[in-house]
């Protein structure tokens, strides 16, 4: 089921307001992650208040740090389908998890924080996984 537009406005907001690109249709995914050069950040967002509500300031935080990813990038579980179907398609070894985060360089998946690795944790831990990650990867 598709959530209200009104009700995550709000939420995709929260991203795109600090530059990250949403993919809404499969189309654009494809476009975005078959490229396969450079880095490129997925931020798989959702509702749920638990752990898209850490995720998002988390992704945030992480976003000042000196090196980030060439491309930031985002898709909206349970309101567009056909792109979140797409992007978890690239997402290879890891079970659908909303939200989640992946990283690729050069069109290959080199991290991912699921689900259970954002929930009961703080923005500013995420973060910290997600710096790590950019000063390994990018």
């Amino acid at each position: 089921m598709m959530y209200p537009e009104e009700v995550v406005a709000p939420m995709r907001e929260e991203l795109t307001t600090i530059g990250v690109k949403e993919l809404r249709t499969a189309e654009a995914v494809d476009a975005m992650l078959s490229d396969g050069k450079g880095t490129t950040l997925l931020v798989v967002n959702s509702v749920c208040g638990c752990a898209a509500g850490n995720a998002r300031p988390g992704v945030r935080l992480a976003l000042s740090h000196t090196k980030t990813p060439d491309n930031i990038t985002t898709v909206f579980a349970g309101q567009d389908a056909e792109a979140t179907a797409r992007a978890r398609s690239f997402i290879q070894g890891f079970p659908p998890s909303s939200p989640s985060i992946a990283l690729f360089k050069d069109g290959e998946l080199v991290f991912m924080l699921p689900r259970h690795q954002i929930e009961g944790r703080f923005p500013e831990q995420i973060a910290q996984d997600l710096i790590d990650a950019f000063d390994k990867f990018c």
